[in-house]
């Protein structure tokens, strides 16, 4: 797209899609594309190809963020998307010798914990060559839905009892950093997330707690969607049929449903209940 002020010339948009693992970076690069961004595409270890679908692509390495930098001023990209699974390990564990000075740099300012001063210490240098990091969510769209039910049944009235005892608890296990995902079952807390991830979660805690089980996945009141957007899809869904559980709940507007109607028909399958909840119910 090129945007101008009457008189002068036209400006091309330019958005760099920084792409981790997965399938949301080519999600978001189509997104980028259909509001006409010319769309550059950084790919990281594990990231699929989009070289059919952006203007250029660049491989790219965490452990050297310079040519990074470099690369975003040459583009001439005024904004930045990091979508996908990264291994933030590599900027803070890797060796001296096969680290640049850039990621050095992030080291020093980040410590030796992957949270809010890594994503600051990321942010801070993309803002030094002039490039914005946007929240995920702006090329999500209808991903990350509104409150809802998506599958067949909707819940039973003890059951939405549960659920928002859930939902209260699952977002002070996230703004405490252990994890997103709670399971209950008869008001009991049964299993927690932690480093496993929500689909290893739901397998434990419908192992431990029979049929009948209650997920709930919520985020931190304060998580920082520029980084990372929580996210579900049929697999974590598959999970909880499997493990006899009765609802998976996840907050409204705040986390991602992959392949919704594909999670709803899982759902359907076994009668679990699939939704997207508020505190409004």
């Amino acid at each position: 797209m090129r945007v101008g002020v009457a008189g002068g010339p036209a400006v091309e948009r330019t958005l760099a899609v920084m792409c981790g693992a997965g399938v949301l970076p080519a999600l978001v690069a189509e997104r980028a594309r259909a509001e006409r961004w010319r769309v550059v595409a950084f790919t990281f270890d594990g990231a699929t190809d989009l070289s059919a679908r952006v203007a250029r692509t660049i491989p790219s390495r965490l452990r050297e963020f310079g040519p990074i930098l470099t690369a975003l001023k040459d583009e001439g990209v005024s904004a930045a998307v990091l979508v996908g699974r990264f291994s933030m390990t590599d900027v803070l564990h890797t060796r001296t010798s096969t680290a640049d000075e850039t990621a050095l740099s992030l080291q020093g300012r980040a410590g030796s914990r992957i949270d809010s001063r890594l994503v600051d210490a990321i942010i801070a240098l993309f803002a030094g060559v002039g490039v914005g990091v946007l929240d995920q969510r702006r090329f999500l769209g209808d991903l990350v839905p509104e409150a809802g039910c998506w599958s067949r049944r909707a819940p039973t009235a003890d059951e939405w009892t549960e659920i928002r005892r859930g939902l209260a608890l699952a977002r002070e296990i996230a703004d405490a950093s252990i994890g997103q995902t709670i399971v209950l079952r008869y008001g009991a807390v049964v299993a927690v997330e932690a480093v496993e991830g929500t689909t290893e979660a739901v397998r434990r805690g419908t192992a431990l707690a029979g049929p009948g089980a209650v997920i709930v996945k919520a985020t931190a009141r304060a998580h920082d969607y520029r980084f990372d957007t929580p996210t579900i899809g049929p697999e974590t869904v598959s999970a909880a049929v499997a493990g006899g559980a009765a609802v998976l709940a996840v907050e409204a507007g705040r986390v991602a449903i992959l392949d919704r109607q594909a999670a709803a028909r899982v759902a359907d399958t076994a009668g679990l209940s699939l939704l997207s909840v508020s505190d409004a119910g």
